[in-house]
């Protein structure tokens, strides 16, 4: 997915930054999902520096600031930009992605120092919004430069990005999860965390989990399935659901604290 977007993207804008692009926004989530909420937005912010640039690029007749020169100013930038002519360039080039990549620089660069003592940790909520804005710019991108519709473009951001478990080893196939604590339910969670929306038969899981859960697992995949509604089931694979994703995250389980 995510070489097929490089491809589209770099044969209408400039490649380089659409490689930053895509790398610095892989590395935002991957980070957001192993609790690196302050790495999130570091990498919010070289994010932005891509982005920014792809608009010069965009706007510019293909001239955009060098990777090894700073932005002069991204304010001087977004006013240049809202001034362009709007019968040329439409409002998400002009306005939407200008003000959206502001918003994350603003929190980069401002919110550590004025944090509240309120007893709500901003850092989770501050790398949400980050990671939301970046996939919400990066759709944008895609629509306008791979002429899709807006919904489509949200979809194929989601697959840009494959959810990895630091608790699971991939040996040639062979998914192997290194916590001998977890049970067999949030066992197999993981496994399915791991492979994403490629998903996994009945067979593979039979070989990946532990020996004394293979007996009871075909109740145990059910459960997931009709009970909790963390995994969905095709017909032929077993498929992680957005709650199942949600459930692994919250409860820690790919954390790199459970190889501890």
């Amino acid at each position: 997915m995510r070489a097929t977007i490089e491809a589209q993207l770099g044969s209408k804008l400039d490649a380089k930054l659409v490689q930053e692009l895509l790398e610095a926004h892989s590395e935002a989530k991957r980070n957001f999902y192993l609790g690196g909420l302050r790495l999130s937005a570091v990498e919010g912010g070289r994010f932005c520096e891509a982005a920014f640039r792809l608009l010069e690029y965009a706007t510019k007749n293909k001239k955009f600031t060098p990777l090894a020169k700073s932005l002069v100013s991204t304010d001087k930038l977004i006013s240049d930009l809202a001034n362009l002519d709007g019968s040329l360039f439409s409002d998400a080039i002009r306005l939407h992605i200008p003000r959206s990549l502001r918003l994350v620089y603003d929190i980069r660069n401002k919110r550590d120092t004025a944090h509240l003592s309120d007893g709500i940790d901003p850092n989770l909520q501050d790398a949400t919004l980050v990671v939301g804005v970046l996939d919400w710019v990066l759709a944008e991108f895609i629509r306008l430069y791979h002429n899709v519709p807006a919904d489509e473009a949200s979809r194929i951001v989601d697959g840009i990005v494959k959810r990895a478990a630091p608790v699971v080893q991939d040996f040639d196939g062979y998914l192997k999860v290194l916590n001998p604590k977890l049970q067999a339910s949030d066992h197999c969670l993981v496994l399915l965390y791991q492979r994403g929306d490629d998903g996994a038969s009945f067979e593979e899981m039979h070989r990946w989990v532990r020996p004394k859960m293979r007996a009871n697992l075909k109740r145990t995949l059910d459960g997931l399935v009709e009970a909790k509604d963390h995994a969905h089931f095709d017909g032929g694979r077993y498929i992680i659901t957005r709650r199942g994703e949600q459930f692994v995250e919250q409860k820690g389980l790919i954390a790199p604290s459970q190889l501890s």
